[in-house]
């Protein structure tokens, strides 16, 4: 991909609130009011199908708590609570596989947090008995982890590789001091280089590493810096983060408005170092937050247009089914999203009565399947085909979205995306606002509460 460069007028113009389309419809709309027979029968059904799979298992505890953090997580230092949740995982697993999931394959892994590596090594290996024990071998699988390195050992990078995970993520944020010490996360780069060299040298095949713009003292100048020697490890994927406040969702966030919080304009002129300064190096603008070398797989996927996007961001495997563990995870299969119970004590007390733990569900209907179709191909694609959304879909795309497709009139104005007669091409500079684009085709967005969402840019 060439460099690109970024029109802080068309920022300014589109950056509003709105979905970022992990799902179709967002878990915004996800209900704690469903039918619970009929997703029981869903999922049951879905344990027979021949659909691939993805295993998730959120592993919610942190020793402590960044102030910027909007993940579900429990703060604790005592290390015997990631013991008894382990027994818990086993507890729900067995019960989703207690009357067979059919020959499932299972292409992708994943744990998420909180951080998954406050389990001590043992404990990392055991959950790997776990999930081999229930869904069988997985080898040759997709398998990533959420890594802290400042907690994290050549231990902890050990047990992971020997459970199965092949791909690593890391949080970095910013190497400022003084930005590390106003959000309570303090990280030298040598810790982080540390942890990189550990997980090449064991044989991860990928590093993806996360960063935040937006946080207290935050200056071009600074955070370049933080570019510069983070581009300097070579990761495959960076993802780079909008910082969201919403301290009335969680009230840690008030603490940083004791701080310099950047303007909007710096904030602004931030994003625009970020995309021109990865470009630059070589780095594929996937969108949203997300950048990737130009061999790494979902610069690939997107190029042959085989991308898919779900609630762990974009990934490469088309047609698998989400089955997640843990509290506050998200399920997915084609016919409905559920969401587990967030609290830890309920999730617990959920299990011990013998029930699975979900708190919240969407049953999709055929007119939401098709708009998450569209959003998804949107998204993953950055181009829509008419012709093949009226074969895939059965309908005549054309007339059936031409109220969406009318109202794309200032974007293609504003060079966001180009259009004719067989399809639209999302351009270099619209990369930048796909979810502005995405948000043209949801027919529920303007009855939505879209305060409840983060800003698009």
């Amino acid at each position: 991909m060439k460099e690109l460069s970024v029109d802080l007028d068309l920022v300014r113009k589109y950056d509003v609130p709105g979905p970022r389309y992990t799902s179709y419809p967002p878990a915004t709309r996800f209900s704690e009011e469903y039918d619970v027979n009929r997703l029981n029968e869903l999922i049951q059904a879905n344990k027979q199908s021949q659909r691939d799979l993805s295993l998730y298992c959120h592993i919610p505890f942190c020793e402590s708590l960044c102030w910027f953090c909007g993940c579900t997580t429990v703060i604790t230092s005592q290390h015997r609570e990631g013991t008894d949740y382990l027994d818990y995982l086993d507890r729900e697993m067995k019960l989703f596989c207690e009357e067979g999931i059919g020959n499932r394959k299972i292409v992708q892994m994943h744990l998420g947090g909180g951080t998954p590596t406050f389990l001590k090594p043992d404990e990392i290996k055991r959950l790997g008995s776990i999930i081999h024990g229930h869904f069988g071998e997985t080898t040759g699988c997709e398998a990533g982890a959420e890594v802290d390195p400042r907690r994290l050992t050549k231990e902890h990078v050990t047990a992971l590789w020997e459970a199965g995970f092949n791909r690593a993520s890391m949080g970095v944020q910013d190497n400022n001091a003084k930005v590390q010490k106003a959000v309570n996360r303090i990280q030298p780069m040598d810790i982080t280089l540390a942890s990189v060299e550990w997980l090449r040298e064991t044989g991860f095949e990928s590093i993806n590493i996360d960063l935040i713009y937006g946080l207290p003292f935050q200056t071009e100048s600074s955070f370049e810096k933080t570019l510069d020697e983070i581009i300097g490890l070579s990761p495959d994927r960076l993802a780079v983060f909008s910082y969201a406040h919403v301290p009335w969702i969680k009230p840690a966030q008030k603490i940083l408005e004791r701080d310099n919080l950047p303007t909007p304009e710096t904030k602004l002129k931030l994003l625009k170092l970020i995309i021109e300064k990865l470009t630059s190096e070589g780095y594929v603008y996937i969108g949203m937050d997300h950048f990737a070398r130009p061999d790494d797989e979902l610069a690939v996927a997107q190029k042959q247009k085989t991308l898919q996007r779900n609630f762990q961001g974009y990934s490469t495997f088309g047609g698998a089914d989400i089955h997640a563990f843990g509290m506050s995870s998200v399920s997915q299969i084609p016919d409905a999203y559920w969401q587990n119970i967030k609290d830890l004590k309920d999730y617990y007390r959920s299990l011990d009565d013998g029930k699975t733990p979900v708190s919240k569900a969407c049953l999709l209907t055929d007119q939401e399947k098709k708009h998450r179709t569209v959003i998804t191909r949107l998204m993953c694609d950055l181009s829509l085909d008419y012709d093949d959304l009226s074969s895939n879909l059965d309908i005549n795309f054309r007339e059936e979205f031409a109220t969406s497709l009318a109202g794309l009139e200032d974007m293609e104005k504003d060079g966001l995306l180009r259009r004719n007669e067989s399809g639209l091409t999302v351009t270099d500079a619209g990369r930048l606002f796909i979810r502005n684009i995405a948000m043209r085709f949801d027919p529920e967005i303007e009855s939505s509460s879209t305060t409840r969402y983060s800003k698009t840019i």
